[in-house]
């Protein structure tokens, strides 16, 4: 009589978490965090709370007190929400509280617990994409939610001197204003965008940390012809991935970087927070990038 082996079926372990925000419904996140889940042995399912859908309510506290009734192990969160969610949590990671915003919240044992991700993806991401570049001075565009994590990842890695130009007095004001008690004075400066001339004179590089890019929001966030050679440029937007102010970096010589490895890196630390599980991050880029190849022209985000 013959034997014929028995494979033993093994159960995914469930996991669920998600992204609350505005005009996500097109997000590439629960394809990026399901697949890897899946590769984890995890039967992961990445919902999306997007406040623009018809009977979703934008009360941020109600909807976090949902997801954990529910049994999410943790959350994303992406504008506007980044810093409202700061006052609805109950710890967070010394990163987050140094940068006054939050993208994940693991909720563990009925707490809730931020952290920032963003800032780790900005350095991974220059680290490996524009290796010895000059750090000396460096122009940002924006001094949001995003804006803020790409400033303290700069400031921390040793830029010399910062300066942040947003359109909103109030925004660049407070930002500058925390990251001078960490960092020092004479370490960041904000200015309006019609200074930009004259700042980025003595600039190394520019960093692109506004939405101005995106497919939801076109165009440039500065004028093109302000890209002299010898500047270097970062984009932090991916969607898509040869933004106009890429194109215009690149067509004048200039070592330019765009935003799906940011993108990727912050989502894999993310990923991993949430999980407890390390990611292939050289995996999740490829299927990032496939994602983005075959993706609509509509506007998508991962967080």
């Amino acid at each position: 009589m013959s034997e014929h082996p028995i494979t033993e079926v093994r159960a995914m372990r469930p996991c669920r978490y998600g992204l609350i925000g505005s005009g996500i419904g097109t997000s590439l996140s629960p394809a990026l965090h399901e697949a890897e889940g899946g590769r984890h042995g995890l039967d992961l399912s990445y919902a999306l709370i997007d406040i623009e859908r018809p009977g979703t309510p934008a009360d941020l506290g109600r909807l976090l007190s949902d997801a954990e009734r529910v049994g999410f192990a943790g959350l994303n969160i992406t504008h506007p929400f980044k810093q409202q969610v700061i006052s609805h949590l109950d710890r967070l990671s010394p990163q987050a509280e140094a940068i006054g915003a939050v993208n994940t919240v693991v909720l563990e044992g009925g707490r809730r617990i931020g952290y920032n991700t963003d800032a780790m993806g900005f350095a991974e991401s220059f680290r490996q994409g524009l290796p010895g570049a000059p750090t000396g001075h460096v122009v940002q565009l924006g001094a949001g939610g995003a804006g803020a994590a790409c400033a303290y990842a700069q400031l921390s890695a040793g830029v010399g001197r910062l300066t942040v130009a947003d359109p909103d007095p109030a925004r660049r004001t407070e930002l500058v204003r925390s990251f001078t008690a960490r960092f020092g004075a004479d370490r960041i400066i904000g200015i309006a965008p019609e200074d930009l001339g004259e700042a980025l004179a003595s600039a190394d590089g520019v960093v692109n940390a506004s939405p101005i890019g995106m497919r939801a929001h076109p165009g440039s966030p500065m004028p093109v012809e302000l890209l002299r050679p010898g500047l270097w440029l970062v984009d932090i937007v991916y969607m898509p991935l040869n933004t106009p102010l890429l194109q215009a970096a690149r067509s004048r010589g200039l070592r330019a970087i765009g935003g799906a490895s940011m993108c990727v890196f912050q989502a894999a630390e993310s990923f991993e927070l949430i999980t407890g599980r390390t990611p292939d991050t050289g995996r999740m880029l490829g299927h990032l990038k496939n994602l983005l190849a075959s993706a609509p022209t509509t506007p998508r985000r991962v967080t």
